[in-house]
Parts: structure tokens; C-alpha cells; sequence
């Protein structure tokens, strides 16, 4: 009953049934969903709703994860009449994004996200246009400090910012997810237009919030539903709303562009949409009118590259914040470490070797906090035959992170916080194999440098600032360690004490 109950959040009940009807006509006529016997097995689906009894579509992760105890490391599932190959397990999951990474390196599209996105951008766009934008990001990305010593700066000077606003709250309770939001986005900020923003503008504010909320809004039962059943899209208010809130960004966006073609200077790119704008000029004056380079590609790669330099991170700082209040044992060894390595001075990348028991905790941060569980839905590209099945190009394919980050037979204690799965007998840092939580291959988080390099920093450096714990009147087992649902795991609302030691 917990679909039905799901479903009547989002319509009402005539609306409902009427537009069932008119699908399961549709299906009768012209489909078959039945898998052949040479194609990966699943739990045999229902005509219209698929596996949707069966899955929990709060945490459709979970279910996945148990329905692979039954149907092995390649089974299919339907989510509703959309049929989906689930791929679990560090081996499985490894083999077919790496060994395997053209046939698996296609994008599916999740329905809410077509009408702006139109296939353009670099996170959910295929072919010739994607592997321009990704070329082309990564190699601008990587010119203005992606990875480097200038890239560094930005976040120590960012660092100091944050410092700044978390004293202003003299060691009481308080949410840090917004100011974790702005200091991170102000580093892609300043990669993509050349500066960053000050933490009250409300220019820069209403952006990443609106970006925040987008991101929650996608764990709402009604955008689901959109997913599952595009068809009822009209009777849905809420992904109206996601709709909005993302003419909103892309109206702010146009403005920002429009400001810096007018202050342009060829000789000297402030930053990635300045060199996009140069590289398309040259083109135009080329006599090129059909290339990749036009303003809905700017439009929608620099969003990627603002959602996903922002929320990811910033929702992993939180993450591990949240831990460190919580098990206060390990946060005294992190922060003894950083007093007897670092001391009062400033945190730097080069720090990393001489901090193996920090580098472990963010690392472990990152594993259970499994912060992509289902990965962004990946699409064959040609039909392929894989651990002895049969699967057909074009097929909507989910690489399960989560059975890889909770792999028993890769991890000690998968769902415990336990960060010596990092660190050998002498206590120096291990990485392992199956720490995969940019995904990997050739869909591989194309920030992941830059996000290591963030995570490394602003945690080491507020560690060394300041003792998290928890608000008066709460214990640190009453800590929350639920996530809040969406294509990304983030934790509950909650606050904390920054009690600086410094």
C-alpha cells in the first residue's frame, strides 16, 4: 500500500485511474514487457507498474541492493514500464565502466530534466556534443587552477570566509548547510565566471538555494512519479515548480553571460565562460555556424558544473561535520593529529601524506556517506553481451554505488563509520579499489580533482578551528544519521556547535 499511498500524495484519485486507463491501453496494443530468457533476470513485473510494488521509492537504492541477493551482480527491474539493468558490486560494477566503458558509456536522461536540458551540457548530454563540452571543460577547468596551486589559494582564502561566519554564531547551535553551500560554490564560481561572491549577496544566494532546493525536490513522490509516468506531468504541481526554479537559474545565468561578454577581453579569460565565449567568437568569425559552441551548450554546461561543484562537496563536508559531532573519539584523533602536524599555521594539499589518520576519516566520510547511491543513470550504446546476458543498446542501465561503497566482500564493517578501512598496521593511508564515489570510466566525475582538493582543505582547516558537537539537550546518539532522499543522499536538517579552539 505504500506505493498507492505514494501515488494519491501526487494526484487525485480520478486523475489517477483515468490516466492509468489510458497507459494500460497503450501498453495492451503496443508492448510486452516480459524478459526473454536470455536477457539478466528480476522479479517478473506487473503490466504498467513494472516492480514499483516491490520497490521503495524513497530509498530505491535499498531495495536494488537486496534485490541483488536474489538475482545476482546484472538483474532487471522495471520502474513502472521503464526497464532498467542494475549492475551491484565492486567487480561487476568496475568491469563494465571500465573494461567496458564505451557500451556503458551513455547517458539516460531522466524525463524532468529533458524540457531544459534538451541534451545539451556536459552531465546529460551523449555523442559529439558531449565529448566536446567534457573535452573542452576539462582542459579550461584545469587552466584556471583545477587541480593546482592557484586552485588552492582560492579555497584557503575561501576557508577564512566560512572561519569567519561560523564564529559569528559564538559556539550555539546552528545549520551549516547553507554556509558550507555558498563557500563551496564560490570555488566553481570562481573557475566558471572569474570571481567569487560575497556570502550576502542575494544575487549569488538565491542561485545556489534555488539550486539546493532543485536537487531535494527530485526526491519528492510527485517528480517520481513524473519520472515513471511523463505522461501525467500536467497534473503535477511539483515538477511545475522544479520547472520554475530552473527558468529562475537559467534567467540569472543569461545575465551574468551578458555582463561578461560586454567587459570581454580576448587576451585575458577571467574564466571558463569567458573562454567559451572566445572560442565561439573565433568560430563565428571562421565562418562556423553549425559547431557545438552556441549559448544553450554555455547555458547548460555551466549549470552542471555549478550543481554538481557545489552540492556534492558541500553536502559531504556536512556529512562528515555531522560525524565528527557524533563519534567524538575519532574527532579528538583528527584533531590531535592536525595540532601535532600542523599546529596554528595554515592546512595545504601537501599536508595530505603527513595526515593519514584525516585523509582516512574524509575518505571514510565519503564511502558511507554514499552520497550518489544509484550513480547518474547511465544507457548502452550498442548491444552487448555481458556476464552471459544479453542487454540491447539503448537500455536505461544503473551502476548501484552503493553495493560497491557496502561491498562486504571489499569492506570490514561496510556500515559502520570505521576509518581504518583507509589506514594499514602501521596506520599509514591505503586506498582501496573499491572507493569509487565519482564512479568511474569515462563517466567519471570530471571535477573529482577539484572536489578532493576542497575536501581535504575546508575539513582539515575547520577541524583544526573548531569542536563540533552536538546542540544543548542533544546527545550525540540522538544524532541523526538518516539521509534525505533525492539523486543525491544528504543529511536530515539538523545543527551543531562550533566551539572554536583556536
Amino acid at each position: 500500500m505504500a506505493l498507492l499511498e505514494f501515488l494519491l500524495q501526487s494526484l487525485n484519485l480520478g486523475s489517477l485511474l483515468g490516466a492509468l486507463a489510458v497507459l494500460l491501453a497503450i501498453y495492451l496494443i503496443s508492448s510486452s514487457i516480459f524478459s526473454s530468457q536470455k536477457e539478466p533476470p528480476g522479479p517478473r513485473p506487473l503490466p504498467l507498474l513494472g516492480n514499483l510494488l516491490q520497490i521503495d521509492l524513497k530509498k530505491p537504492y535499498k531495495t536494488l541492493l537486496e534485490l541483488s541477493k536474489k538475482y545476482g551482480s546484472v538483474f532487471t527491474v522495471y520502474f513502472g514500464p521503464k526497464k532498467v539493468v542494475v549492475l551491484a558490486g565492486f567487480k561487476t560494477v568496475k568491469e563494465a565502466l571500465v573494461n567496458h566503458d564505451e557500451e556503458f558509456g551513455g547517458r539516460y536522461m531522466l524525463p524532468i530534466l529533458r524540457e531544459f536540458n534538451k541534451g545539451h551540457g556536459v552531465l546529460w548530454s551523449n555523442g559529439d556534443s558531449w565529448r566536446e563540452m567534457r573535452r573542452f571543460a576539462l582542459t579550461n577547468l584545469r587552466d584556471f587552477g583545477m587541480g593546482k596551486k592557484a586552485c588552492e589559494d582560492k579555497i584557503i582564502d575561501e576557508c577564512q570566509h566560512l572561519i569567519d561566519v561560523f564564529k559569528q554564531f559564538k559556539g550555539e547551535g546552528f545549520d551549516s548547510m547553507q554556509p558550507l553551500n555558498y563557500a563551496v560554490s564560490n570555488i566553481i564560481c570562481s573557475m566558471v565566471y572569474g570571481s567569487r561572491f560575497e556570502y550576502n549577496d542575494p544575487e549569488f544566494t538565491s542561485m545556489v538555494d534555488r539550486t539546493n532546493y532543485s536537487i531535494q525536490l527530485t526526491g519528492a513522490p510527485s517528480i517520481q512519479i513524473y519520472n515513471l509516468f511523463p505522461w501525467l506531468g500536467k497534473w503535477l504541481a511539483k515538477q511545475k515548480e522544479f520547472l520554475a526554479l530552473a527558468a529562475a537559474n537559467r534567467k540569472q545565468n543569461f545575465t551574468f553571460f551578458q555582463h561578461l561578454k560586454e567587459t570581454l577581453n580576448p587576451q585575458m579569460c577571467r574564466g571558463f565562460v569567458d573562454a567559451f565565449l572566445v572560442r565561439k567568437q573565433k568560430l563565428e568569425e571562421s565562418g562556423i555556424t553549425n559547431s557545438h559552441f552556441h549559448d544553450a551548450n554555455l547555458l547548460m554546461t555551466v549549470t552542471n558544473l555549478f550543481n554538481a561543484g557545489t552540492e556534492t562537496t558541500s553536502t559531504t563536508l556536512r556529512w562528515g561535520l555531522l560525524l565528527m559531532a557524533k563519534y567524538p573519539k575519532i574527532q579528538d584523533q583528527v584533531q590531535e593529529e592536525i595540532r601535532r602536524v600542523i599546529g596554528d599555521r595554515q592546512v595545504q594539499v601537501a599536508d595530505r601524506k603527513s595526515l593519514p589518520f584525516t585523509n582516512a576519516v574524509i575518505h571514510e566520510t565519503q564511502r558511507l556517506a554514499n552520497i550518489v547511491p544509484m550513480s547518474l543513470p547511465h544507457k548502452t550504446t550498442k548491444d552487448i553481451w555481458f556476464h552471459g546476458y544479453f542487454i540491447k543498446k539503448g537500455t536505461t542501465v544503473y551502476p548501484l554505488l552503493t553495493s560497491v561503497l557496502y561491498d562486504p566482500r571489499e569492506w570490514e564493517k561496510p556500515h559502520t563509520f570505521y576509518p581504518a578501512h583507509f589506514l594499514n598496521k602501521d596506520g599509514d593511508f591505503v586506498m582501496r579499489d573499491a572507493f569509487i564515489p565519482f564512479s568511474a570510466g569515462r563517466r567519471i566525475c570530471l571535477g573529482e580533482s577539484l572536489a578532493k582538493m576542497e575536501l581535504f582543505i575546508f575539513f582539515t582547516t575547520l577541524l583544526q578551528h573548531f569542536r563540533f558537537t552536538p546542540p544543548p539537550g542533544v546527545s550525540e546518539d540522538e544524532l541523526d544519521l538518516t539521509p534525505r532522499g533525492g539523486i543525491t543522499l544528504s543529511p536530515l536538517p539538523h545543527k551543531l556547535c562550533a566551539v572554536s579552539c583556536m
